[in-house]
């Protein structure tokens, strides 16, 4: 199933940039996954919001600096950025350890 990259564009996320982190995810190729700006997805006070699906992988607070991370380690090696999961969403992530 191909992924989706859901990036938040609701106030908050916007007013924390989330219009740059939409045109980071745009500006680059990424194979079997599509790039979609969404309405709001509940978690205002963690922008900008990214939720991948259908990994049901949430990010928080990221910036456009931290799209090549998510990227390339998440969409191309299928391993989660822990630095950016949203703690709400995953606080028991297995991490590998």
């Amino acid at each position: 199933m191909q992924r989706q990259v859901l990036v938040c564009q609701y106030l908050n996320c916007v007013a924390n940039g989330s219009k740059e982190v939409l045109a980071a995810f745009q500006a680059g190729s990424i194979a079997d996954a599509e790039v979609m700006p969404v309405e709001c997805q509940g978690q205002c006070n963690m922008g900008a919001t990214v939720r991948v699906l259908p990994d049901e992988i949430w990010y928080c607070r990221v910036k456009p600096a931290d799209v090549p991370d998510i990227v390339q380690q998440h969409l191309h090696q299928g391993n989660p950025v822990e630095r950016l999961l949203h703690p709400r969403m995953h606080p028991k992530f297995d991490y590998g350890d």
